[in-house]
């Protein structure tokens, strides 16, 4: 039997027999939560095999785990994931930091500024920066960028080393922190931008045309009505860009010079990443080599579900974006 529903311009319409719905529901349903599961079930099983590797080389380990600042699992059975954790986080930060007011920009620029002949057009050249593949950055950040920020480091550092992050002696520039980070900020801004532009060509047209409507610029019109409705999914894509960022692997392993140290002068060569790490070691390693390596894999898998669970708690309170979607 077919039943009557309304259209969106409140006309009425029949819609399909609710036999033939029924049909097709029950497979969809099956299939959805099907993936679900199949999803859940693939991390629990990196999970349990990341904590049943790292175990043996956790228990054979002679210092502090967390706190140790050394990497000798071959040797003497000394290692530890603080620096390596550090530099993840700071690094992944600090392009973070660069990307996304950058991203945000380029977005809003293609979805509110640029004509519909060059908005296509960027818009696929934004998408495209996101396949390249990362040893190309990497190369790329090695051989030009690496030498180009030497001078601004050294300024930076002669101008501005009063600030920690600035601060240094000895040799400023080269393989350092912020080199690695303006390559993870390149890497991470299209994917930003992206996400960002689809979520701003979302927004309400009624709500730009009556804040237009009103006598508000085209800047004060985005800032009222657009960023609004799409700081939840500018949230989302930093944090995508984020988890990018710390999982980064190539890339970082080309620039990062591979110390261990805890210092937060981003211009002098002392950078490391767990990810990096484990690319620069895993060749060399023995068993318990293996296993501190799985081990800290293990760390970055914590954090970077750590990272999106605050972010889905930073969208679940922003109620605007679901009354302005209602």
């Amino acid at each position: 039997m077919a039943t009557n529903v309304r259209t969106r311009d409140g006309g009425s319409a029949t819609s399909r027999p609710a036999s033939r719905r029924s049909h097709g529901e029950g497979p969809f349903r099956f299939l959805a939560t099907g993936a679900g599961v199949v999803l859940l079930a693939i991390m629990a099983a990196i999970a349990v095999f990341l904590v049943s590797e790292a175990i043996p080389a956790l228990q054979a380990n002679k210092s502090s785990f967390l706190t140790e600042l050394t990497w000798e699992p071959n040797s003497s059975r000394e290692f530890g994931i603080a620096a390596l954790a550090f530099g993840t986080v700071v690094s992944s930060l600090l392009a973070l930091a660069i990307a996304t007011p950058v991203a945000v920009g380029v977005a809003l620029f293609i979805s509110h500024y640029a004509p519909r002949r060059l908005a296509a057009p960027l818009g696929y050249l934004v998408d495209l920066l996101a396949a390249v593949p990362s040893v190309v950055y990497g190369l790329w950040g090695v051989t030009f960028l690496v030498p180009l920020l030497r001078g601004p480091s050294q300024w930076l550092n002669a101008n501005l080393g009063w600030f920690p992050l600035f601060s240094g002696e000895g040799i400023v520039g080269g393989k350092t922190m912020l080199a690695g980070s303006v390559v993870l900020a390149i890497m991470i801004l299209p994917i930003i931008a992206a996400i960002s532009r689809e979520v701003f060509l979302q927004a309400p047209k009624m709500n730009e045309e009556a804040a237009l409507a009103l006598g508000a610029t085209r800047w004060e019109m985005i800032r009222i009505a657009v960023l609004p409705f799409g700081r939840p999914g500018v949230i989302s894509a930093a944090m995508l860009g984020l988890g990018r960022a710390m999982g980064e692997t190539i890339a970082v392993a080309l620039i990062f010079p591979a110390t261990f140290d805890i210092t937060f002068q981003i211009l002098t060569p002392h950078a490391n990443s767990i990810a990096a790490n484990i690319a620069n070691a895993f060749g060399e390693a023995n068993d318990i080599g293996r296993g501190a390596l799985i081990a800290s894999g293990l760390v970055l898998f914590i954090i970077t579900l750590l990272v999106n669970m605050a972010a889905r708690m930073i969208i679940n309170r922003r109620k605007e974006y679901g009354r302005t979607g209602a």
